[in-house]
């Protein structure tokens, strides 16, 4: 498992620049960036290099931060990747809550975060397919 930044906030002009300004300005460096919107608040999930340190950044610049285990997988590059991993977890009848990707800097192979109601049976469907898990540490620092 990874730990992933989740923030709710306020869809207000600004509101996200000021999210990342305070990581940007606190040295933090995102990976990865989800935002889930209504009219009036969203949901902002982030991926990057110190998630706790995240959290406390965010907390006293007044933002509503916690951290959130999501599964990381690393798929091929290439069509149909993501396909392959929710077909295994289906498979399962595991349920994905929400998922996002980024591309790995190499360009060999994309991260996909998912989150899932039964992480553990979902580990176990990902590892009979050979679908590899990316360790956190792979990801950012421990901090």
């Amino acid at each position: 498992m990874v730990e992933q930044v989740s923030v709710f906030l306020e869809n207000t002009t600004g509101r996200l620049a000021e999210l990342t300004r305070a990581l940007g300005d606190a040295g933090i460096n995102m990976r990865a960036l989800m935002v889930a919107d209504t009219t009036e608040f969203g949901v902002v999930r982030i991926i990057c290099d110190t998630p706790r340190r995240a959290v406390k950044v965010l907390d006293d610049a007044g933002f509503g931060a916690s951290l959130t285990e999501v599964l990381a997988v690393e798929v091929p590059d290439r069509p149909g990747g993501l396909a392959d991993v929710l077909e295994a977890l289906q498979a399962d009848g595991i349920n994905v809550e929400y998922a996002y990707c980024f591309v790995e800097p190499s360009g060999d192979a994309a991260i996909d975060i998912l989150r899932v109601d039964e992480p553990d049976r979902a580990r176990e469907a990902l590892a009979r397919a050979g679908i590899a898990l990316v360790d956190a540490s792979a990801l950012y620092e421990a901090d």
